[in-house]
């Protein structure tokens, strides 16, 4: 078989595993829908986002909460998802395995993209369809957005896995992997907008969070779902759509270049 062969055939064997494993399903393919549930429900309460002073207008808790969740979704299917699974591994001494087989390091690499991609294309289906059905949220009609979420999430959810990869090599041991990769994640979600609305944000965080990936993930799926009037709340006062590709193709070269010098069958220190 040829290189991209195995790497479609390594990525139907990863995807397989990947529902195998309870905690993983829970933790980053279940998580993102849990929390829009939590959120929708626990601020219900608090009104629509974004109504008049005589409570018309505005969008429920559960639009709101959507596009943050599609982002934090994708950084869990990509960053969180493969660093930790990646280490493990290292760990338990499959890459060890592996490398001592045919299987070409593209191969592998293709078979994980292909794993985070299937997995992170369920679970956004299954957010549209979980807001769409169980709170009634009305989805974009126009095909302009959904070109646009389309290059958005593609450019993100690459840049996440080619992150992850880089990221992999940071645990000692696959033990400690969620220890070291988790806080990284959860961090970034509370200062990019996931979690709290980003424009309540001290400019000093606003700043720190614009150099990382996430912050612009999340920025761009409201660009998608949110009605243009929220677009004044954005710190620029805009979508900066040209800052979002920017950026996350930046980061994009940087975790290529980072895999590429980072990954080994077997870790130096073993």
């Amino acid at each position: 078989m040829s290189a991209l062969g195995l790497g479609i055939e390594r990525a139907r064997y990863e995807t397989i595993t990947y529902f195998r494993q309870p905690d993983t399903i829970f933790f980053t393919f279940l998580f993102p829908v849990v929390m829009l549930g939590i959120f929708s429900v626990a601020f219900q309460g608090m009104g629509d986002v974004g109504a008049a002073p005589d409570g018309t207008g505005g969008i429920s808790q559960a639009a709101y909460y959507l596009p943050a969740m599609i982002a934090a979704g994708i950084l869990l299917s990509g960053v969180q998802n493969l660093a930790v699974d990646i280490a493990g591994e290292k760990s338990d001494g499959t890459l060890k395995r592996l490398g001592g087989t045919p299987l070409p390091v593209i191969s592998y690499f293709i078979g994980k993209m292909g794993q985070v991609l299937a997995t992170s294309v369920l679970q956004i289906g299954l957010l549209l369809v979980v807001a769409r059905f169980a709170f009634d949220v009305a989805l974009p009609t126009e095909a302009e957005l959904w070109v646009r979420f389309a290059w958005i999430y593609l450019l993100g959810i690459v840049t996440s896995a080619v992150l992850g990869i880089a990221l992999s090599s940071i645990p000692r041991t696959g033990r400690s992997a969620t220890a070291v990769i988790i806080p990284i994640v959860l961090i970034l979600q509370f200062i990019s907008g996931v979690y709290i609305p980003f424009n309540v944000l001290p400019t000093w965080l606003q700043n720190v969070a614009s150099v990382f990936p996430l912050k612009w993930i999340a920025e761009g799926m409201r660009s998608v779902f949110l009605p243009p009037g929220f677009e004044a709340r954005e710190p620029g006062g805009s979508w900066q759509l040209a800052g979002i590709a920017i950026v996350l193709s930046v980061w994009l070269v940087v975790g290529l270049l980072a895999s590429r010098i980072t990954f080994r069958w077997i870790r130096k220190d073993t």
